[in-house]
């Protein structure tokens, strides 16, 4: 899943974009509120983790207009301001959640797996389909009750298929999920990803819609 990551303070926003990383997010990073307000136009998230103290426009103010503007994703504000006006303030236009630094990163990593979920309509943390179960937050994959052990870029590629079953999501809109800002796409790395998830699930999980992308179904 990609998210992105408003974090002015560059110590902190390395830690918490390589911390993401290494929950199996993909992160985009930007240092004030109009680039952020750029990377939204623009990119496709399934997250923000905004901080409130963003120069060229502070955090509050992109929420507002984000909210205005219709745009109802899921919104995290992460923030050294303690006073309740400002958390307040915040979840009252619209933010879905309020963590205060200094945070933990498995707390962060938690909060965002749970604000997905809520966005989601789900309550369980787990994603099913037959016998095939996927935890985001374990990061662990069952089939017929035995683990399978997927590299990264699978399980997310995966777990992008899980959001919808059934439905088609082109190669675009996988590497979209997969991938971000600077890191290099060889021209078939998604299907390499399906060939490899094919092998340690069976072939019948995931099927090509040929000339348009991949989507999850039931092996029979």
């Amino acid at each position: 899943m990609r998210l992105l990551l408003a974090e002015d303070d560059p110590m902190i926003g390395s830690a918490v974009e390589q911390g993401l990383r290494e929950a199996g997010f993909a992160v985009d990073w930007v240092r004030d509120g109009e680039a952020a307000e750029l990377a939204l136009r623009s990119g496709t998230y399934a997250l923000l983790v905004l901080d409130l103290g963003l120069a060229r426009q502070d955090g509050l103010a992109l929420l507002r207009k984000m909210r205005v503007a219709g745009n109802d994703l899921p919104v995290l504000i992460v923030t050294a301001r303690s006073a309740v006006s400002d958390r307040v303030t915040g979840l009252n236009l619209g933010a879905d959640d309020y963590l205060a630094k200094p945070f933990d990163l498995e707390e962060l990593v938690a909060r965002i797996h749970a604000l997905l979920r809520r966005h989601a309509g789900r309550a369980r943390p787990e994603l099913r389909l037959g016998t095939l179960v996927l935890d985001p937050l374990a990061r662990e994959v069952r089939l017929h009750g035995v683990a399978v052990t997927l590299a990264n870029r699978e399980f997310a590629l995966l777990e992008a298929l899980f959001e919808n079953p059934g439905a088609v999501l082109t190669t675009e809109q996988l590497e979209d999920r997969l991938y971000g800002w600077g890191e290099e796409i060889a021209s078939n790395a998604i299907e390499v990803h399906v060939h490899k998830l094919r092998k340690k699930l069976g072939a019948g999980w995931i099927r090509n819609v040929r000339g348009v992308g991949y989507r999850l179904v039931e092996a029979k």
